[in-house]
């Protein structure tokens, strides 16, 4: 028998259902939403003693975090790798709780995250559906969100989420950062808190070939915001009360968008598809400005020209805010299902980030 037949004879006897009770061993599925990677992890995270899911992700960050640093950073990830635990639900009819991650720490919603999870639930049959739209009840950190999928829809926004109440906390300020001078913006909350700048005002190019540019103006941005002491304040949450990223905005598309919008979040994290939380809170401002109206629609375009729909449902207050109910439409499609080990002896075994 040759060498080449004694892999490939190696290969197909190959099988891991053994280990998998061992905790060293990480079970995920990897998607992307618009070109945004998600990484799903279905097996290694030790059980939970928290029932909210402000709780477990406060659980995780504090007890768990080698799990993150180990499938996000490199090796097995890179810089701009996300991912998401699935856990239990914290009300009794949601279907199941979702902690998202990032290469800095854990987020309190994420819009791709959603509309990753909900495909891979409905390919998988998570969830026996009887009803022509596939539903979901989903609790995440910052509250509870109802997705579904339409598949007579158009396929490129067809699977969909209504996100959290989405306000504008603080418009028109200025803020000094040293390389733009004064740059003025806004503060809206989608579900996390964001930063929205106007890049073309700004003469920030969103092109992808300049996304170099595009990490430093938005890290800089939000180091000056946090900076001088802003006040980032959810009304009733403090574990949400805090600057997640940076939303640069251009009128200048590629696709028939209404927008291209470009996040730049955690440590300098670009998102590849155009934000889901951030769209929520866009969708706050544009109403909040009088741009755009209930029942609107509006398509945005990430860095990699892929879109979003979003859409504004109803106008609400909330806790003395004036919100919005916002629906943002996407797709997901699954690019691998694998397994990942931990051996103790690998002197860099949690991994390493460079940036």
């Amino acid at each position: 028998m040759s060498t080449f037949e004694r892999i490939r004879e190696s290969i197909a006897s190959l099988s891991f259902e053994d280990q998998l009770e061992r905790r060293s061993v990480f079970r995920t599925i990897d998607m992307h939403t618009c070109g945004e990677p998600l990484r799903v992890v279905l097996h290694g995270l030790p059980k939970l003693n928290s029932t909210s899911i402000l709780g477990k992700r406060t659980e995780i960050m504090q007890s768990h975090d080698h799990i993150r640093k180990l499938l996000i950073h490199e090796p097995r990830g890179h810089a701009d790798m996300y991912g998401c635990y699935l856990v239990e639900p914290e009300r009794p009819e949601a279907d199941f709780g979702i902690v998202f991650m990032h290469n800095e720490g854990y987020s309190t919603m994420c819009g791709h995250g959603t509309i990753a999870i909900t495909k891979l639930a409905y390919i998988l049959q998570w969830k026996q559906n009887n009803k022509e739209v596939f539903t979901l009840e989903l609790d995440v950190p910052c509250g509870s969100i109802k997705s579904f999928i339409d598949q007579d829809a158009d396929q490129e926004f067809a699977v969909r989420f209504q996100g959290v109440p989405s306000f504008v906390l603080r418009d028109n300020l200025t803020i000094e950062v040293r390389k733009y001078g004064d740059i003025l913006f806004d503060i809206a909350y989608g579900g996390a808190f964001y930063a929205y700048v106007d890049a073309d005002r700004l003469g920030l190019s969103l092109a992808s070939k300049n996304i170099g540019g595009i990490i430093e103006a938005g890290k800089e941005i939000k180091a000056a915001i946090i900076g001088a002491g802003i006040p980032v304040l959810h009304p009733i949450e403090k574990d949400l009360s805090f600057l997640y990223g940076v939303i640069f905005r251009s009128k200048i598309t590629e696709t028939s968008a209404n927008y291209r919008n470009v996040c730049v979040f955690a440590d300098g994290e670009v998102d590849r598809s155009p934000t889901g939380s951030g769209l929520c809170g866009f969708l706050a401002l544009l109403r909040h400005k009088k741009m755009l109206g209930v029942g609107d629609h509006l398509i945005v375009e990430s860095v990699i020209s892929s879109r979003f729909e979003g859409q504004i449902l109803n106008d609400r207050n909330f806790f003395g805010y004036q919100a919005v109910d916002p629906l943002v439409g996407g797709n997901a499609y699954v690019v691998g299902d694998q397994f990942f080990y931990l051996d103790p002896e690998d002197p860099i075994r949690e991994g390493f980030f460079l940036r």
